[in-house]
């Protein structure tokens, strides 16, 4: 099974974010990067699967050079390749935008399940998700917490306001994580050491 995983490198929550002098961002430096929490979840949710069934886990972001850490991260977990969508017109796009850019490159390596976080901390934006589902006019579950594959059919548990539900969708979807779903492992020596021979492609928007 081909599953993707779409990440997003976030300020760490504990850091002390600054407007930036442009009044619109924040200042970057000395702010340290991490995995969106959420995105997290979908890391390990994507290795779990691949440990019962086999298959690859492709890790999938958009943002600048920096975010190579963040994926290198994920490959450290477990996940076997990464794809960084990097280019200055990419740069402070909306949600639409971000999704655009993401389903394209999904469509291009090809996929059987992905699984993203269901919401970043950072904008607080539940938006990409469902918008990359859409583009590639495949079944969106959310707000997972816990999921089982079935031949070519997914069954997922999902919060909803006072209790949850159950939703049956075909394969290929997506579906996003919300926390309860799993506890994320932490990266081992020798999975860091291994991520660094794991193939990383850098993309722009031409590709």
């Amino acid at each position: 099974m081909d599953i993707v995983v779409l990440l997003k490198q976030v300020p760490d929550t504990e850091a002390l974010i600054q407007i930036g002098d442009d009044k619109t961002s924040i200042r970057t430096e000395d702010v340290k990067w991490v995995i969106n929490p959420y995105d997290e979840l979908a890391v390990e949710e994507a290795l779990r699967i691949k440990e019962a069934d086999g298959g690859k886990v492709t890790i999938v972001t958009v943002g600048p050079e920096r975010a190579v850490e963040s994926i290198r991260t994920a490959l450290a977990m477990g996940a076997d390749e990464g794809i960084l969508i990097d280019d200055p017109a990419a740069q402070g796009s909306d949600a639409l935008g971000t999704a655009r850019m993401l389903a394209a490159a999904v469509k291009k390596t090809g996929y059987d399940l992905i699984i993203a976080g269901q919401r970043a901390v950072d904008d607080d934006g539940y938006q990409v998700p469902a918008a990359v589902a859409e583009f590639l006019k495949i079944p969106q579950i959310a707000m997972v917490i816990k999921e089982e594959i079935s031949g070519s059919k997914i069954t997922c548990e999902r919060t909803v306001e006072g209790g949850t539900m159950v939703v049956e969708a075909d394969l290929p979807a997506l579906f996003t994580t919300q926390r309860g779903i799993n506890d994320p492992r932490y990266a081992s020596l020798p999975g860091i050491m291994k991520a660094k021979k794991k193939p990383l492609t850098t993309m722009t928007l031409a590709d």
